[in-house]
């Protein structure tokens, strides 16, 4: 017991107290079949690879999920979505109506090759900022990206108006779009956005992660 209150209190406090670390496991799924989220690579389930990624960074961590119990297991804050069915957008939306602090950086359960260095550049941008979101030529990474708390009204708009892609938010607030070149500074292969839809993308990832 001793040791374990001696590791706890070594243990380094995550840089980043005034945003919240919110991870998407809400989606059904529907392309893969079963839950991606729980697929494994490298001995670890999708999600605990992105959990590993981001717990160092945030104090605060939650999992915006329609089954709770499937994620038991990690140990985090979980939250319902206040309104089923929209897919990502309701997502975010619920992630910043039950958070306390004024940002959340949004990551989907599925993408094992996060990049911490990169994260820690679009929090440094965030001042003054609704979104901070990486942007590579037409392809804008929506679940990767930084809200601000000031999007819930413009989001509860579109919603309202049945408008429910998450860009379409991004006509309306402002936006820092992190451009492929300033990605490329920390993550050159562009890796922290791959995620899977079908089992062949699961497959191509451990062929990756057993290379890197």
């Amino acid at each position: 017991m001793l040791e374990d209150s001696l590791s706890t209190r070594n243990k380094p406090e995550p840089p980043f107290r005034d945003i919240v670390g919110i991870i998407l496991a809400g989606g059904k799924s529907a392309r893969y079949g079963r839950n991606k989220a729980l697929e494994n690579i490298g001995g670890k389930a999708l999600i605990e690879h992105v959990v590993d990624t981001v717990r160092p960074l945030f104090q605060d961590i939650i999992v915006i999920t329609n089954t709770p119990s499937e994620y038991s297991h990690l140990g985090l804050e979980m939250h319902q979505d206040i309104i089923k069915g929209l897919g990502p957008i309701g997502g975010i939306y619920t992630a910043l109506k039950v958070i306390k602090e004024d940002y959340g950086f949004v990551v989907a359960c599925d993408m094992p090759f996060l990049n911490k260095a990169l994260i820690t550049y679009m929090v440094s941008l965030k001042k003054g900022f609704d979104v901070v979101v990486p942007r590579m030529g037409w392809k804008i990474e929506a679940l990767h990206a930084i809200y601000n708390r000031g999007c819930i009204e413009q989001i509860e708009k579109n919603i309202q108006g049945k408008i429910y892609q998450v860009m379409r938010v991004f006509d309306s607030v402002n936006v820092r779009y992190v451009d492929e070149e300033e990605i490329k500074k920390f993550d050159p292969d562009l890796k922290s956005f791959l995620n899977i839809n079908r089992p062949h993308d699961l497959r191509r990832l451990e062929t990756l992660w057993l290379n890197s």
